[in-house]
């Protein structure tokens, strides 16, 4: 007890009280805020499932598009392979029968001169 202040016994008792009534009071339930009633758990749960849903169909769509992308490349680079080895073939082809023909004319201008030369 404090001398200076002169208390008296019905101060000390008033003082008490309103001690024990704030002790109280901070043991006594506070009013909530409560979110707005316009989304409930199950929407919002629901909401972004679909959205993870949509995410991952995107992403299979993009997936399955590149795989579609390289196997029409590898097609497409197998059928330049095959159109080049069938020119080659043609090439060689054509050469030979340019020499053939080159042959057969030199063979006709030889028989040529041979009967000419006879005459």
């Amino acid at each position: 007890m404090n001398e200076t202040e002169k208390t008296g016994f019905a101060e000390r008792l008033k003082s008490a009280a309103d001690a024990k009534k704030a002790l109280l009071e901070k043991f006594k339930a506070k009013p909530h805020v409560t979110a707005p009633p316009s989304a409930s758990r199950a929407t919002l749960r629901e909401d972004k499932l679909a959205a993870v849903r949509a995410e991952r169909a995107t992403a299979k769509a993009a997936s399955v598009q590149a795989r579609a992308e390289a196997q029409a490349a590898a097609e497409q680079a197998e059928a330049d392979v095959a159109n080049a080895a069938l020119d080659a073939k043609r090439g060689e082809r054509k050469e030979r029968k340019a020499l053939s023909k080159t042959e057969a004319k030199a063979k006709r201008d030889a028989r040529y001169a041979a009967r000419k030369s006879r005459q």
